[in-house]
């Protein structure tokens, strides 16, 4: 028998839900919003790897375009780090500017990887947060303490990172950085208890979930 009408269990054939909310990932929620406490609006674009404007935009390729291991989050940090490694006038030109019609900016893309490393080393998030693309290489065989650089053998890494350490520091800057990186650990310790037993819902999936490559989670003070 059928119950009366407007009980929850009457279905109307004709009844089309309303699409109230989005669900974001808690990880992209996190570095969404440190890229606009510091100015960025993040945009995805199919035409781009990453790109800034010089007017606030990074645009981001879309996920479709990324490799399994890539993440939003990395991509951010990344560009944060190119930002204080080229200093605060870069905001407003376009690629931090980088000239991107020349060969690589070896210096600068390395100082970039060395911040880069030194930030996520403090969290325990070095592997987490760790780069894409084709200086991978230099960063997985990045020492200990990535931020002591050889002059000898990177004479402008050398002078590019200890200023773009210090801006780390600072204003508007530091916040930003310490809350995300600080939230990102947390996630992390949350979701630790849960990795033995985690299963892909791929099939055939034999990837490594990447929330437990850096080990045990950091205590922060």
């Amino acid at each position: 028998m059928d119950g009366p009408r407007g009980y929850p269990g009457d279905m109307d054939p004709a009844y089309v839900r309303p699409i109230l909310t989005r669900y974001v990932d808690p990880y992209e929620l996190v570095w969404l919003s440190a890229a606009a406490r510091l100015g960025l609006t993040v945009r995805r674009d199919p035409n781009v790897y990453s790109m800034t404007d010089g007017q606030g935009l990074l645009a981001l390729a879309n996920r479709e375009a990324l490799d399994p291991d890539d993440t939003l989050s990395q991509q951010v940090l990344h560009e944060i780090c190119h930002w204080l490694v080229a200093g605060p006038e870069s905001f407003g030109a376009r690629d931090w500017g980088y000239e991107l019609e020349v060969p690589l900016d070896d210096p600068r893309e390395h100082a970039c990887l060395r911040l880069q490393a030194s930030l996520a080393d403090r969290y325990g998030l070095r592997k987490l947060l760790a780069p894409t693309g084709l200086y991978r290489p230099y960063y997985d065989a990045l020492p200990a303490a990535p931020e002591r650089v050889d002059p000898a053998q990177e004479p402008e890494v050398a002078q590019l990172l200890p200023p773009a350490l210090a801006r780390t520091q600072q204003e508007p800057w530091w916040s930003a950085l310490d809350q995300a990186l600080r939230a990102t650990a947390a996630i992390r310790s949350i979701v630790a208890p849960f990795l033995e037993d985690f299963q892909s819902e791929h099939e055939g999936d034999t990837l490594p979930c990447q929330w437990g490559l850096d080990g045990p989670p950091k205590e922060l003070p």
